[in-house]
């Protein structure tokens, strides 16, 4: 109850405050707008070169931060009034701005960490909890309630207006016209939006960066940018990369030098067609690795290659969620070697959109059309999908129906159907061979007769997937 009287006291105030912003629909921006330059937005080394951490060793006098107490922060009190000695609450401090005054070290031992109130004009002080000056301002604990409006003005004169897309599907939106209620809300990852407000947002990620999308929807999201007097050291930093700029935002770069029809395939679901070989981190290393048909993923990027017509995909695999890069061309034209190139480095040959037939498969199924094999009470679509078109169709002596394949070191694949169209059998033979009886002719599939197959576990061993599947 105490907390919530000394954050009612202090709204009114807030309200003129320039740097407290809320997203539209809440309040009205009160934020002057900043010419943003050019010359500085390299993303590549953007937060090197404009966000510098100050440790308190390092702060000089006129750095100015405001006070954003969290709730426990309300009943702790962190600054005494200079001339009185008395603690002042700090929910009569919300929302003001403290300049550094540089530090005082008492006969006592007592350190103070002194600062002039932009608001009140009056001079408070920080007690220093222990040590010397020396040993306490290399800590991460610095002054509590204090974010550091360096960070907040400089985001302000370089991303002001700037387009940037989004990195993280987790933002919030405000709720609160006086206060800082909020609900998170869920947007499609490498969205494009442009930046309309900056403000401070809490002491641990002080800047609040207020986009707004296509449609005119906004949301926001607090970041941490150079760690000054957040608390966060450096480890705890990248660990809460949502609230890190590069982990919210991105720089219009590589991806939007791609044309608007290929951006539309951004967070986008796809299936390999085919086996495929692609790139992957495993090991600590980069490697090549075959990947199985009908494997899901998700495309998290699209980034130019230099040079060429070509562009890498990164994408994440839907069940694993291992990275994957592959890279691709949209126009079968670009293919590297014209006719004669790899076909699999034209995206709509190699990948097809959503989950594809798959998701109509059983697990087992899917398991074995990924592997190029054929496994009892397949379907005639699951066998196409796992072997591809067979090179002959044909009827047994019995009126059975046989599907014939051509697999390496003259080998032929025999595989039997029974009436409804169900794998019932699949045997390799030599191709100089007679076709080998189907055992199973007069056993219908467990699919057809809606129970368990009896020839189900004394399937052929497995085989191996196909190098050539067939000759489109």
């Amino acid at each position: 109850m105490i907390a919530g009287m000394a954050l009612a006291m202090t709204t009114v105030m807030a309200q003129d405050n320039p740097y407290i912003v809320k997203t539209k629909g809440v309040k009205k921006e009160k934020t002057e707008a900043h010419q943003h330059s050019t010359d500085e937005a390299e993303p590549t080394d953007f937060m090197g070169k404009n966000f510098r951490y100050y440790s308190m060793c390092d702060w000089k006098e006129g750095m100015r931060f405001m006070v954003v107490p969290d709730k426990y922060d309300l009943l702790v009190n962190t600054f005494h009034d200079a001339v009185t000695k008395k603690e002042v609450g700090n929910g009569t401090l919300r929302h003001r701005i403290m300049v550094y005054q540089g530090y005082s070290m008492l006969s006592n031992g007592r350190v103070h960490i002194n600062f002039t109130c932009e608001d009140d004009g009056k001079s408070y002080y920080y007690e220093q909890p222990f040590g010397t000056f020396e040993e306490y301002c290399y800590t991460k604990s610095g002054v509590p309630t204090l974010a550091y409006l360096g960070d907040v003005d400089k985001a302000r004169e370089l991303l002001m207006n700037q387009p940037l897309l989004t990195r993280t599907q987790k933002f919030r939106v405000d709720t609160q016209y006086d206060g800082d209620g909020y609900r998170e809300i869920t947007v499609a990852k490498n969205m494009l939006v442009t930046v309309k407000a900056i403000g401070v947002g809490t002491r641990a990620f002080p800047v609040k960066i207020i986009v707004e999308d296509e449609n005119g929807h906004q949301f926001y999201q607090n970041v941490a940018m150079s760690r000054t007097n957040s608390g966060l050291r450096e480890d705890g930093f990248y660990d809460a990369s949502q609230y890190s700029f590069a982990g919210s935002f991105e720089f219009l770069g590589a991806n939007m030098t791609v044309s608007s029809n290929v951006r539309e395939y951004l967070n986008k679901i796809v299936h390999t067609k085919y086996i495929a070989t692609m790139s992957s981190m495993g090991s600590g290393k980069v490697r090549d690795v075959k990947v199985p048909r009908f494997t899901g993923f998700i495309i998290d990027e699209i980034t130019p290659v230099r040079n060429s017509k070509y562009y890498t995909l990164t994408m994440r695999e839907t069940d694993s969620r291992r990275v994957y890069y592959k890279d691709v061309v949209f126009n079968e034209d670009d293919i590297a070697g014209g006719a004669s190139g790899p076909r699999e480095d034209f995206f709509g040959y190699l990948f097809g959109l959503g989950e594809g037939e798959a998701r109509n498969t059983s697990k087992e199924s899917r398991a074995a059309i990924r592997e190029g094999r054929v496994i009892a009470d397949m379907t005639k679509e699951e066998v196409e999908l796992a072997l591809g078109e067979p090179f002959k169709k044909t009827f047994d002596a019995e009126g059975g129906e046989v599907w014939l394949y051509t697999r390496s070191n003259d080998v032929i694949l025999d595989v039997w159907f029974d009436e409804k169209g169900y794998v019932t059998q699949a045997k390799a033979r030599k191709a100089s061979d007679e076709p080998v009886k189907n055992a199973n002719k007069n056993k219908r599939s467990a699919k057809s007769r809606g129970g368990k197959s009896s020839n189900t576990k004394t399937q052929t061993k497995p085989l191996t997937p196909l190098e050539t599947m067939h000759s489109e």
